[in-house]
């Protein structure tokens, strides 16, 4: 149950970062939807928990240490190769949203321009990948149940300090931008985007084990933890909807509200957690095209951050809205190669 639950854990901490952490994310997928953001959380939940036991239980099944093997797997010769492109494609894309997430983040809590907080993430990016740092990831990974007591103790400060009716919050609600047409797809394109964006890491944590029972437990229980964590930020922010209407970061300017110390630890909590996912979505993209002990691995390395900073500069808010929904869409296809895989198992487990 231990490995379960390391496995569990990791899928959140890689997560969390690109989905979560921010509330941005939150607000266009769900809370923008009103009272239906509710059932779109619960639709999400299943979703996570399913496709994290099926993609952990396929890194087991062919013991791998790549998710190339299990992605042409279920995929095939020519369907994998869509998928490795889409799959690879989110990994540039999420860590150039955690460039300009930490942007947001120096502007929002200290007030100082958005692009010296970019710069900042790209910066500290590079360097522990320049200098394989490996137990700094390690020791950012332990941010995840810091954030989660955070994000409780901001879910308690909302629900007890609601200052509109339930009605009121609704219409306000409804009136935030929104990254779908819908709550269903709403749901459904932010389960797509992470799901694919967490995929290469979820496929190669299960091919560290041999039992698949352990390892679909283990994506059984990630998937589960952050289902939680979307209804509970969703409660929060639904809660407070006049504080944070219109804010970049919906978390930290309720932390913000409790305390500006509470704002403060918030703001490390983001960071850390958008430093996580940045590290860990830069690396699998670069060493998908150069090996990292290629005499032009640390080059690449610098060239692909400046171009990310460079993308960054678009903006949070809009990166958010705009790239994630195209990665949603996108990985779609992942999600679907991945059912029919599962139920070509189905008949051999029953």
């Amino acid at each position: 149950m231990k490995k379960s639950w390391q496995i569990g854990g990791a899928f959140v901490g890689l997560i969390v970062g690109a989905g979560f952490a921010s509330g941005q994310e939150i607000m266009q997928y769900f809370t923008s939807f009103g009272l239906y953001s509710m059932v779109g959380a619960i639709v999400a939940t299943l979703a996570f928990a399913f496709l994290g036991m099926s993609l952990a239980q396929l890194g087991t099944d062919l013991q791998t240490t790549s998710h190339k093997e299990v992605i042409y797997h279920i995929g095939g010769r020519y369907v994998g190769i869509i998928l490795d492109i889409v799959i690879t494609f989110f990994l540039f894309g999420v860590a150039v949203v955690m460039f300009a997430g930490s942007g947001s983040t120096f502007h929002q809590m200290f007030g100082i321009n958005p692009v010296v907080g970019s710069i900042f993430m790209v910066v500290i990016t590079i360097l522990t990948l320049l200098l394989n740092v490996n137990n700094i990831i390690n020791l950012i990974a332990l941010v995840t149940p810091y954030l989660m007591g955070i994000i409780f103790i901001i879910l308690i400060y909302s629900i007890f300090t609601m200052d509109i009716s339930i009605a009121e919050q609704n219409t306000l609600a409804k009136a935030q931008s929104s990254a779908a047409s819908n709550w269903l797809m709403g749901a459904l394109l932010y389960v797509s985007y992470n799901i694919a964006a967490g995929a290469a890491m979820l496929i190669v944590m299960g091919g560290t084990v041999k039992d698949r029972k352990v390892a679909g437990r283990g994506g059984l229980l990630g998937g589960l933890m952050l289902g939680i964590l979307i209804v509970l930020i969703n409660i929060a922010m639904f809660a407070k909807i006049n504080v944070i209407d219109g804010v970049a970061m919906p978390t930290l300017e309720l932390a913000k509200q409790i305390h500006p110390i509470v704002g403060v630890l918030m703001s490390i909590a983001l960071l850390g957690m958008m430093y996580n996912t940045a590290v860990g979505m830069f690396y699998s993209f670069t060493v998908r095209f150069i090996a990292p002990d290629h005499q032009y691995f640390k080059v690449a390395i610098v060239v692909i951050g400046l171009i990310g900073f460079a993308a960054s500069l678009v903006g949070f808010t809009t990166l958010v809205g705009k790239a994630y929904s195209t990665m949603g869409y996108l990985g779609f296809a992942l999600i679907v190669a991945v059912i029919i895989s599962w139920l070509r198992k189905l008949p051999k487990t029953l």
